[in-house]
């Protein structure tokens, strides 16, 4: 017997409220729970905010956990753990009541996940194609497990896929300032 699991709009996913502090993405319509960051990536993501402030880029354009709807064969909303946003989105956002980047608005300049076990097939396959679809400049895979970054620069609607490891300095087209190493990432230091 198959029993059919009524999928969620946007809507209902903007309005639901379990009454705890729990994190969701929605996912093609279904609310997947967000486990608990471990040490190494929160201290990774904070590392690369501050880094990000330090290059110039304004505090109120930096954002963390700050959900992202993007399109698959529904619509899905995101949590990625650092934004980059652009001066218009930043200006968009200024009186949103949720810390959201919804269809109609611009897309992030900048996207980076930061790979928790069990989740690099979400991280690799289906939030590359959905940060794609949704015309983000730039998508990095930070990823402790593999001990490498990946930064996928959207090219004519597609991604351009470059891996970076150990003390090799990390490129970017968004933020060309940059000068790190993937160790340095890694370390969170």
């Amino acid at each position: 017997m198959t029993v059919a699991i009524e999928k969620m709009s946007l809507e209902q996913f903007l309005a639901y409220d379990d009454g705890t502090d729990k994190l969701y993405e929605l996912e093609n319509g279904e609310l997947i729970d967000m486990p608990s960051e471990s040490e190494i990536n929160r201290r990774i993501a904070a590392f690369l905010f501050i880094y990000f402030s330090q290059l110039g880029i304004p505090a109120y354009r930096l954002t963390m956990k700050t959900e992202v709807a993007v399109s698959g064969s529904r619509v899905s909303v995101r949590v990625p753990d650092l934004l980059v946003l652009s001066e218009e989105l930043a200006t968009a956002m200024d009186r949103a009541t949720r810390s959201i980047v919804l269809m109609d608005m611009p897309p992030p300049l900048l996207v980076v996940e930061v790979v928790s076990p069990n989740q690099e097939k979400r991280d690799y396959r289906y939030k590359r194609s959905e940060y794609a679809a949704r015309g983000i400049a730039e998508y990095w895979i930070v990823d402790p497990m593999q001990q490498k970054v990946t930064v996928l620069e959207w090219v004519e609607g597609l991604y351009e896929e470059n891996v970076f490891a150990g003390d090799n300095p990390i490129e970017s087209s968004v933020l060309e300032s940059v000068d790190l190493t993937v160790d340095r990432v890694l370390q969170g230091r």
